[in-house]
């Protein structure tokens, strides 16, 4: 597994009898009566954590839950999760009842090799969100050791991801962040050939600049979501009571221009699922060239979907991030499942899902398990594959 120079893989690091405070992506969905309803990101970081109990560390778990806004708010506390991790892991998880603070400390002092501390979310205190140097040499005294393992975070500089992290002289990067970092650096070098991006959503102003950065590294864009609205309108089209940003129509048609110019393929909708709202009972198939003026566009139709099922097929590298419909409603969520199932198929190509409602439709479409990598952070994939710096993994670089 390659890692950049200078970061230090969780299993190179000198752990025995040490406080190590790992950095995990905790956020989770809760049910109304304050359970976990989908523990994957949970599950995704036991390999650091049953790595780092083995080996004796003393480990001090630090994370994040929704956007309490700096103020301790009950329904964001971690003890849902705690009760989680301990029945996943099969062993006490101590949860302190403060991010830093007196009660957090001595949590932490008494921890013996082996034995867990999960602190309490960490946004409850304004510092972390501010990367305020107090809050980050407070969690910094509770380490000897620091990991990242909660990639999904690493675009943020916050006091946790990057803030603390030079005043621990020992760093690393967990299993999680190691293998994010390993298979998405292989987007940005010599990939095999044809490289296909799939790119959807809402809004184009939330994917431009990635849709730019795709350019100049892909040879076939396919978009979807209603942001293939604004592009199918640039050209001309009526899209009835689509949404549509009037306001991207030129940055639209900009990009239509400089893919045309670079000699590479767009691929939008040629035909789509109407309706006459998300909760609608009725919908119907249409030509993009025959959308009714009081339907909306909530889904690519079958022939786009082959379009696209074809262009699966022969790519041979292949990063997907954004439905290409409202596929939280069963009725407009064929378009998704069905590129969801194009990656599955394709066995000889190297597919990565980037994150956050696409990693949530290959789960949904039961084939997480048969692409090549699904990546627990959207917004860090995305500036990842931009190529952009993540100050939670430039921080781990030792200089």
């Amino acid at each position: 597994m390659a890692l950049p120079h200078g970061i230090v893989h969780v299993e190179q690091l000198p752990v025995e009898g040490r406080r190590v405070f790992v950095r995990v992506d905790l956020n989770v969905p809760l049910t109304k009566d304050r359970k976990v309803s989908d523990d994957a990101r949970i599950v995704a970081v036991l390999p650091t954590i049953r790595h780092l109990v083995e080996r004796g560390a003393r480990i001090v778990l630090g994370s994040h839950l929704g956007r309490p806004d700096g103020k301790v708010k009950p329904e964001y506390s971690l003890e849902p999760v705690a009760v989680r991790l301990a029945e996943l892991l099969a062993a006490d998880v101590v949860l302190a009842d403060e991010p830093v603070g007196d009660g957090a400390r001595k949590v932490v002092s008494d921890l013996r090799d082996g034995q867990i501390a999960l602190l309490e979310n960490l946004r409850f205190d304004p510092g972390e969100e501010a990367n305020d140097d107090g809050f980050a040499r407070q969690l910094a005294s509770y380490a000897d050791v620091y990991v990242n393992d909660a990639f999904g975070t690493a675009h943020r500089a916050h006091a946790s991801t990057a803030g603390m992290v030079p005043h621990v002289a020992v760093r690393g990067a967990g299993y999680v962040m190691a293998k994010e970092i390993d298979v998405l650096s292989r987007l940005l070098g010599d990939v095999d050939r044809p490289y296909l991006a799939i790119v959807g959503g809402a809004k184009v102003s939330d994917k431009i600049e990635v849709l730019d950065a795709l350019l100049a590294r892909v040879d076939v864009i396919a978009i979807g979501g209603a942001m293939a609205n604004t592009f199918l309108t640039a050209q001309g089209k009526q899209l009835g009571k689509s949404k549509v940003e009037a306001d991207k129509l030129s940055i639209a048609r900009n990009f239509l221009r400089k893919a045309s110019e670079a000699g590479k393929t767009v691929m939008l909708p040629t035909d789509v699922v109407v309706a006459t709202g998300l909760d609608a009972d009725a919908s119907e198939v249409v030509s993009i060239d025959g959308v009714p003026g009081d339907l909306m566009a909530l889904d690519i139709g079958p022939a786009s979907i082959e379009a696209y099922r074809g262009a699966a097929q022969r790519a041979r590298t292949v990063f997907w991030n954004g439905p290409m419909g409202v596929f939280e409603k069963p009725r407009f969520a064929a378009g998704t499942v069905a590129v969801a199932h194009a990656l599955a198929a394709n066995k000889l190509a190297l597919t990565v899902v980037g994150g956050g409602d696409s990693a949530a439709a290959v789960a949904q479409a039961g084939v997480a398990d048969q692409v090549t990598h699904v990546s627990t952070g959207g917004g860090a994939s995305l500036e990842f594959i931009q190529g952009l710096e993540l100050p939670g993994i430039a921080a781990l670089a030792v200089k």
